[in-house]
């Protein structure tokens, strides 16, 4: 009861302010812009991320930028009902957000069209990604000096076992399955029949969609698209010609492209299309964020973004530490008003520790209140281990889910520090000792010993794999061994109980909970943090480990290549790790 008073004085105090400021509105109302600019840039989350009162630091973004899909909703939501705004230019630049979020923003601008309303895209530069986004516009529009670079997709297949060779390392791993193809990066000489063939079936599907996209917003055949896209790229003029936008139009000029000045006019000032905090100040009563008397019932989201590793320092975009991951866990579950919660799985896999850690956090959270595992972009390996202890799976169409399966191994650099003029000797007191050297390989009795380790955490895997989706050992595992799947397929085979969006994904663990909610709050639990130290990671990978990762995501614009090779080449030397990371990243450039 408490409570009361302060929600009624916060919002007296909003409509005081509101209040104040209506005559400053009232006398802008007749500048009140027909066009709304918005600007698409990065990769904006789905839901507005909230900030701090006190945070100090950072950059604010531009005034037009769009910063999140929910909120990007909202507002064409109002300007839809506004007679006086005819549309909205919408500027894309380095959009890079994954197929299911752009399909969320397709719908968003399909939405706004239905209710009479124009979009007109605009971009100086547009690339295969983008360009679908750009095709839900009714007019597309490109700066004079831009390009089209739409020329379907390509990922690259890397196979370092004889440069490493040629080097003077020897890559030894053993690997439980033949579809378990990450470790084939250090030890074969060739790209593997099957890695190239899970690729191709990733780059079938994502062109399929590609070619439906644009046929429909532009409105040609699929023959006519495919045709256009093998002639890529597309310089400005030959873009017009092609029909893959209306026409050239310099960032100065959109004013009077749109009409909102007259062609000839040269005004003091140069215009410029107003955002949607200018649009807010035009009109007289605009949406007010009332504090509520009754709560709106809460989603937590808790994030498993990265590699999977074990310890307790903070999270990050690369790395999903365990202790980061059972913490935000523990925290959603105790939270009274958290009605259920939605795990964000973002991973090609990691540590099985690591991920077994999560896994059983995830279970004791889950015989409180419903958990939705959601995935949009990798959800593979140990990533998926974690992902099953969730009450249904969802997955986004494309991403990418899976490879059940475990690897482990180490590399010899002996030959190396030989050509180096460093000699070493290996003196150990037990058969076993010495299993983590770099000076040679596996011995008969230590390679037993791994491979037996390998195919205990394996069954295990298939154990927790199949009690999650309710099947035997047996049934997961003609599905495992490593198998990667597309969302999709997943669906079909049973690894993947919907195929859906966020918002459904968050609406289905209120169902689950029964709670009935139009409106709902997603906060975030635990989450990537900018700072993070990897010394523990880099003296961890100093000796032979096991791991589950899948490499399918490295060359299909995931930077998970990155990651497993910080892993791994830790066992090198730092000194040989940051040569070969150095040639790494210069790959992955390439990609």
């Amino acid at each position: 009861m408490l409570r009361l008073p302060f929600i009624a004085l916060a919002n007296l105090i909003l409509l005081l302010r509101s209040l104040l400021g209506l005559p400053f509105r009232l006398l802008a109302a007749r500048h009140r812009p027909a066009y709304v600019r918005f600007r698409l840039t990065g990769d904006p989350p789905y839901r507005e991320r909230r900030k701090s009162r006190f945070q100090l630091g950072g950059t604010r973004p531009e005034p037009a930028a769009v910063t999140s899909v929910e909120r990007f909703r909202e507002s064409l939501r109002l300007l839809a009902g506004d007679a006086r705004v005819k549309g909205i230019l919408l500027e894309v630049e380095n959009l890079a957000v994954p197929p299911a979020k752009r399909d969320a923003l397709v719908d968003v601008l399909a939405e706004f069209r239905r209710a009479g309303k124009r979009v007109v895209a605009w971009a100086v530069s547009v690339e295969t990604d983008t360009y679908p986004v750009m095709c839900a516009a009714d007019e597309v529009l490109l700066a004079p000096m831009g390009r089209v670079d739409v020329v379907g997709y390509a990922a690259e297949a890397t196979a370092l076992g004889e440069g490493l060779s040629r080097v003077g390392i020897q890559a030894h791993f053993v690997r439980r399955g033949d579809y378990k193809t990450a470790p084939e990066l250090f030890t074969h000489a060739t790209v593997s029949d099957i890695q190239a063939r899970t690729v191709e079936s990733f780059l079938d599907e994502r062109y399929v969609d590609l070619v439906d996209a644009v046929a429909r917003g532009r409105r040609k055949t699929p023959e006519e698209v495919r045709t256009l896209i093998d002639q890529g790229p597309f310089s400005a003029r030959r873009a017009v010609e092609a029909g893959l936008v209306d026409a050239l139009v310099s960032e100065a000029d959109l004013p009077v492209h749109l009409g909102l000045v007259k062609a000839g006019e040269a005004p003091e000032d140069e215009t410029e299309l107003e955002s949607m905090a200018t649009y807010l100040a035009t009109v007289p009563f605009p949406p007010v964020r009332w504090r509520r008397m009754k709560r709106l019932p809460r989603v937590a989201l808790v994030p498993v973004s990265g590699v999977i590793v074990p310890g307790q320092a903070g999270s990050s975009d690369r790395m999903a530490t365990s202790g980061t991951v059972v913490k935000a866990l523990r925290a959603a579950g105790r939270d009274r008003r958290t009605k259920a919660v939605v795990l964000y799985v973002n991973s090609p896999g990691g540590a099985p520790l690591a991920s077994e850690q999560m896994l059983e956090a995830v279970q004791r959270v889950g015989r409180k209140k419903p958990v939705i595992a959601f995935m949009d972009r990798v959800c593979a390996s140990a990533g998926y281990m974690v992902a099953v202890g969730a009450k249904e799976i969802w997955s986004t169409p494309h991403a990418v889910v899976g490879s059940i399966g475990v690897f482990a191994g180490k590399f010899d650099a002996s030959v190396l520090m030989e050509r180096l003029g460093v000699h070493q000797t290996v003196i150990a007191r037990g058969e076993n000792a010495a299993l983590n050297s770099n000076s040679r390989g596996f011995t008969p009795r230590e390679r037993a010993t791994l491979e037996a380790e390998v195919e205990e955490i394996y069954q295990g895997f298939l154990g927790a794999v199949a009690k999650g989706r309710g099947r035997t050992p047996e049934e997961i595992h003609t599905l495992a061994e490593g198998r990667v799947y597309s969302g999709m397929r997943a669906k079909g085979v049973g690894l993947v109980d919907h195929v859906g969006g966020f918002e459904a994904a968050c609406s289905r663990a209120l169902e689950l909970a029964k709670v009935s909610a139009e409106r709902f709050d997603v906060i975030t639990y635990g989450g990537p943090k900018r700072r993070l130290s990897l010394l523990k990671l880099l003296m961890g990978a100093a000796r032979a480990q096991v791991y589950a990762l899948c490499p399918t995501a490295w060359g299909l614009g995931g930077p998970w290549g990155a990651e497993a090779f910080d892993d791994v080449s830790g066992l090198v030397g730092e000194g040989l790790r940051d040569l070969l990371m150095e040639w790494w990243d210069g790959v992955l450039r390439g990609l």
